[in-house]
């Protein structure tokens, strides 16, 4: 095991003993921490996990989960190539919104999470995840554009559970996804 991934595990032991939300994690099955390699050049995170995440117990396995597989094909990458977690590690009842307080609860632990991965590109995906880094942007106006902030680069995207029920906004994300791999070269460049 590498020590990127010993220092992940280490954070997810620490939410378990800390229990930053219990009423959260009392009507959840499991904690879904996050999935993938611990050295990856792209990080996704979403807002929280959904019913499938909290059955299997990792990010991004359902509906929007599949699309997310279908475009990182497009642009030759795997699950495999990626970490995928969210902002909340605990599914929310019925599926609603995080709460702020239920962000800011978490935000340390992903920040954790990143500090360790030291992703190239950070990926928000949908505007709880953009607006936990950078809270004055709107998705609707940066999507696709990649941000510098705090010495990471992220790039806002919709998410891709709103292109399941939006079909105009599923080419937007499609066009938006493409443009990862020149993203990725220039920052490899600088």
């Amino acid at each position: 095991m590498s020590t990127k991934q010993a220092q992940l595990d280490e954070i997810q032991a620490k939410i378990l003993a800390d229990d930053p939300t219990p009423e959260l994690r009392r009507t959840a099955t499991q904690l879904v921490f996050g999935d993938g390699p611990a050295d990856a050049d792209l990080v996704f995170i979403g807002e929280a996990p959904g019913k499938n995440e909290d059955l299997q117990g990792k990010p991004f396995v359902g509906a929007a989960g599949r699309f997310l597989n279908e475009m990182l094909e497009m642009i030759d990458l795997t699950r495999d190539d990626v970490y995928t977690t969210n902002i909340v590690k605990f599914r929310p009842p019925a599926n609603r919104d995080p709460l702020p307080e239920e962000k800011s609860a978490f935000l340390p632990y992903l920040e954790s999470q990143l500090e360790v991965i030291q992703p190239k590109l950070v990926i928000t995906l949908g505007r709880h995840s953009l607006n936990c880094f950078l809270p004055d942007l709107s998705i609707s106006k940066v999507h696709g554009q990649p941000k510098r902030f705090q010495g990471r680069v992220f790039l806002p995207l919709f998410h891709p559970a709103a292109a399941l029920y939006n079909g105009g906004m599923r080419q937007t994300l499609i066009d938006d996804f493409a443009l990862i791999p020149t993203i990725l070269k220039k920052l490899e460049s600088n």
